[in-house]
């Protein structure tokens, strides 16, 4: 779809205060692996990803994502009883019922005429936010949108480092559940905008998704169980990725190469990282890296890179912007952004 009066107004994050490095969880399960026979030091060697950050105990993840949902409105200088949509795209949830939006909506003190809803696509979820709330901009149904999402990943990184404690726990389970000790914890917002009333001059072009759901079974997760096939995830993944590059680059004006300036992408490792790159023949040094410090943050990790980017200088007016995620499912995502 190709979006001709959205603008992205702020996007503002909440970190998560308490910093835990890989080795600290390769020291809690130091007996588990010398018991299954594994390197004592896998997680970093393997991902990269050097720390990450957990929220305290007993902290909503609906609590943060409106923190970051304040920040964001106030950098926009919106009105909030201006705003007619807010979007939850987190994972995590604090319930089943009500809707984490209707959480956020309330705290927010949100107008009643504010419709307010949750969506759900794994890793894709705040990429598929903006292109529904972009939909509602350009049909004129509202003039100011807001999409949240918040993570928390401690509760399950403590539940499966107990769980591979347990004698009858194999080195097969350990893989198996390797990609749940990337998880990490984030909150982000962002106030999208018509662009007639926008401040900030970031356009979003057009995005693309494909899905690829005879492989939907490669990641299964819980709220406190994710048992996730890496190997065969990451290969389908990749060529996934490849159709849907060619589908963007058929269908959004200037989706090449050389006129992308910048690529924020969902990122899990450096295995990930590496192979996407590779794959669709891209410049790393393009990537703004944000896995090393915060692990794998779900889909938070693509406005959450996007914001640490701009914040950074790196990303600067007028740079061509590749949104682009990965999501199990299977489902792949790519945006093109104007800064």
């Amino acid at each position: 779809m190709l979006f001709r009066r959205t603008a992205i107004d702020a996007v503002a994050y909440e970190l998560a205060p308490r910093r835990v490095s890989s080795a600290q969880l390769e020291e809690r399960l130091n007996g588990a692996l010398v018991r299954m026979r594994l390197p004592p030091r896998p997680i970093e060697l393997l991902t990269g990803i050097a720390e990450r950050g957990f929220w305290e105990p007993g902290t909503r993840v609906h609590e943060v994502a409106t923190r970051a949902a304040r920040k964001a409105i106030a950098q926009s200088g919106v009105d909030p009883s201006r705003i007619g949509l807010l979007i939850n795209t987190s994972v995590c949830k604090d319930y089943l019922e009500p809707s984490m939006a209707s959480l956020v909506h309330g705290d927010l003190g949100l107008p009643g005429a504010c419709r307010n809803l949750d969506i759900a696509n794994a890793c894709l979820g705040f990429i598929n936010g903006i292109e529904f709330a972009g939909q509602m901009i350009e049909a004129g149904v509202v003039e100011h949108a807001l999409v949240v999402d918040g993570e928390s990943a401690g509760e399950i990184v403590d539940t499966t480092i107990r769980r591979l404690h347990e004698p009858q726990s194999t080195s097969q389970d350990f893989w198996d559940n390797f990609a749940t000790l990337t998880l990490g914890s984030a909150a982000v917002a962002m106030v999208l905008s018509r662009d007639d009333l926008s401040r900030s001059g970031h356009r979003v072009n057009g995005s693309v998704a494909m899905a690829d759901t005879a492989n939907n079974r490669l990641c299964l997760g819980t709220s406190e169980r994710m048992v996730t096939d890496s190997t065969r995830l990451l290969k389908a993944g990749v060529s996934l990725a490849r159709q849907t590059w060619l589908k963007a680059a058929g269908e959004i004006p200037g989706w090449s190469q050389d006129r992308i300036q910048h690529y924020v992408c969902h990122q899990v490792g450096k295995a990930h990282m590496s192979a996407i790159c590779k794959a669709l023949e891209i410049d790393e040094a393009r990537c703004h890296l944000t896995y090393p410090s915060f692990g794998n943050v779900g889909p938070a990790a693509v406005p959450l890179t996007l914001a640490l980017a701009a914040d950074a200088g790196r990303v600067r007016p007028g740079d061509h912007v590749a949104l682009m995620g990965i999501g199990s499912g299977l489902n792949v995502a790519m945006m093109s952004l104007t800064w």
